[in-house]
């Protein structure tokens, strides 16, 4: 019945789910089992569900906790020195993107901490123009559990993000809906502009990948939803993707968000792991603007 209504009145996976949730807990409320004193605790988890189904906010991570049982950690990047470990590390996409540049000029490590700036430069290396900046590791990874320490940068038009890509996600021929290989955003920021309550401090997960329908030309995409961190922008929260055999497990300082295994089942091909400060196809700020993703560490454990 919640199928049809959904379907009926165009809701996502994630409005769904919420209403689904919304019907599970008014249904234990008037059961007559339900007493008033939890009835009350509940208060904010339906306005937060309301939310979501009407307007499709952020929702604060309410899932299981991690667990790393029967992990081993393989990486551990603390960031320690002074210049970035390439032998660990590489500047990807170098160049033109989209409304601006990347450069490795934007990276910088000191303090036990990664940074890249954001930033107008008049003398960049392309040119004038706006620069950010991407590293990913040299060895790519198939399964495990995948986390980064952090503080997003504090603007808008400009947005943080730690994902993983394979090759080819986007080809309908080789990601065959995921299975072939698919993009992972276990976080990007770019909800700082948002003004609906919650959704400022939150960030978004999503799962990108081609051939899961037969549209050959169109990505497919999974927009898990928008979930809410603690003070995002000034502090460190922590981001995590956990990829199994058989689903993707994202989490937000340790919670899970959500579980999925969308497409037509997980990527069986070793991917990228990316931390990037992404430029927009147009950014508004004032040239004086500098803004600055801070990342504490980026930690790996697998089976």
């Amino acid at each position: 019945m919640l199928e049809k209504i959904a379907e009926l009145i165009h809701l996502s996976m994630r409005q769904t789910r919420a209403l689904s949730e919304l019907s599970e807990i008014f249904g234990e409320i008037f059961s007559g089992k339900f007493s008033l004193k939890k009835a009350v605790s509940y208060v904010l988890v339906i306005a937060e569900l309301l939310g979501v189904v009407f307007f499709n906010t952020a929702l604060t991570p309410r899932g299981q906790k991690l667990d790393l049982t029967g992990y081993t950690q393989v990486l551990c990047e603390e960031f320690d020195g002074d210049s970035l470990n390439t032998d660990l590390w590489f500047s990807r996409a170098e160049g033109p993107r989209r409304g601006g540049y990347n450069s490795a000029s934007q990276i910088k490590v000191g303090d036990g901490k990664l940074t890249i700036t954001g930033e107008y430069l008049e003398d960049g290396a392309y040119g004038p123009g706006w620069y950010g900046a991407i590293i990913a590791l040299h060895k790519k990874y198939k399964q495990g559990y995948f986390e980064i320490k952090c503080i997003c940068n504090d603007s808008p038009d400009f947005w943080s993000a730690f994902w993983i890509q394979a090759d080819n996600p986007y080809d309908h021929y080789v990601s065959k809906g995921g299975v072939g290989g698919a993009e992972l955003d276990i976080f990007e920021s770019g909800n700082y502009d948002e003004k609906l309550p919650g959704y400022h401090n939150s960030v978004t997960q999503t799962i990108h990948c081609n051939g899961f329908d037969d549209d050959v030309e169109n990505i497919d995409s999974y927009r898990m939803g928008s979930f809410k961190g603690k003070d995002i922008y000034h502090t460190y929260n922590t981001y995590g993707l956990e990829w199994t055999e058989d689903e993707y497990i994202f989490y937000v300082n340790g919670v899970e968000t959500v579980r999925t295994s969308f497409g037509n089942g997980v990527s069986q091909e070793e991917e990228w792991v990316i931390v990037s400060l992404e430029l927009p196809e147009e950014i508004k700020l004032s040239r004086d603007t500098k803004t600055e993703f801070i990342v504490d560490y980026v930690k790996i454990w697998q089976k």
